[in-house]
């Protein structure tokens, strides 16, 4: 939105990550994992996308409860989009921080089909995401703080899908190291 708050907002979350991690290992197993980030996030991140993220992490960690294979990870991909959705308001293509989710988690439905590998998968769906979150500088915003401002105002990609796709890549870098 130009005023710098999603960038903030995005630095104090990091920080409160490299500081969790540091206290000590984080839960290994993925729903206590997505679960304990969303509560750090909820609490440390503040703003709009700290709700978000949290809504977003908590229905993905219902996703995997009981269940850790490659389907499942699909399956809580899109139950963080559509939690994100409902509770958020917004929509694929109202330009936000949903735009690239939405496209990651359309690229990650190929982990439910047999033989899929989750690296060559993972890293198709992020690029999906970069594109998604590139797209939004032509888009009419239909949501967030963005919507409140006049299109010819808006010349850059939303900065909050820019800073999900920034996320993504590093989760796909972190897994590739």
């Amino acid at each position: 939105a130009g005023d710098g708050d999603c960038g903030h907002t995005h630095a104090r979350a990091a920080r409160a990550i490299q500081e969790w991690v540091h206290a000590g290992p984080p839960p290994a197993a993925p729903a206590p994992l997505l679960s304990a980030l969303a509560d750090l996030l909820l609490e440390k991140m503040g703003g709009s996308s700290g709700v978000l993220y949290g809504l977003f992490l908590t229905a993905a960690a219902r996703s995997l409860l009981n269940r850790n294979d490659l389907p499942a990870w699909a399956d809580a991909m899109d139950a963080g989009v559509e939690a994100m959705q409902r509770y958020g308001g917004a929509a694929p293509g109202d330009r936000t921080m949903l735009d690239p989710l939405w496209a990651v988690a359309q690229a990650l439905g190929a982990l439910r089909s047999p033989g899929a590998e989750l690296l060559p998968v993972l890293a198709a769906a992020v690029q999906s995401g970069e594109a998604a979150a590139e797209a939004t500088k032509e888009m009419e915003a239909g949501a967030g703080r963005a919507s409140y401002i006049g299109s010819a105002q808006l010349l850059q990609p939303d900065p909050g899908a820019v800073a999900v796709a920034a996320v993504l890549r590093a989760v796909l870098e972190g897994l590739r190291g």
